[in-house]
């Protein structure tokens, strides 16, 4: 059965923030067509959380309760309510230090655990 997707304005606005901000920052690196090009992937992968077939709890502070997606250069946190998807909130990798940091931190915590065992 095909799911539904629902995503929230906020999530496109994340997305096109994080690009206008590059953009101003990098505007002799980067050419319109180029910002262009990378927002319209951006979106193109919200929707690929419609493929996913196994779900992973989300790890990004903020983020509880949901479940988190990746693909390329972005993270989105979602739900799931009968047939249909709804993407909550979206960051690019570059932001995902905290997530990293906590996964980084339950390993050791797992590692130590069993090594006093």
């Amino acid at each position: 059965m095909e799911s539904n997707i629902v995503v929230q304005p906020s999530v496109l606005r994340e997305i096109d923030t994080f690009y206008y901000n590059m953009w101003q920052k990098y505007k002799h690196s980067w050419g319109e067509e180029e910002i262009v090009k990378l927002i319209s992937d951006a979106y193109d992968e919200v929707y690929n959380i419609k493929s996913i077939t196994t779900h992973r709890n989300a790890t990004k502070e903020g983020w509880e309760g949901l479940f988190m997606a990746n693909f390329k250069n972005w993270y989105f946190a979602y739900k799931i309510n009968g047939d249909t998807i709804y993407v909550e909130d979206a960051c690019h990798s570059q932001n995902m230090h905290e997530a990293i940091h906590r996964v980084i931190n339950l390993i050791e915590r797992i590692n130590n655990l069993t090594s006093n065992n």
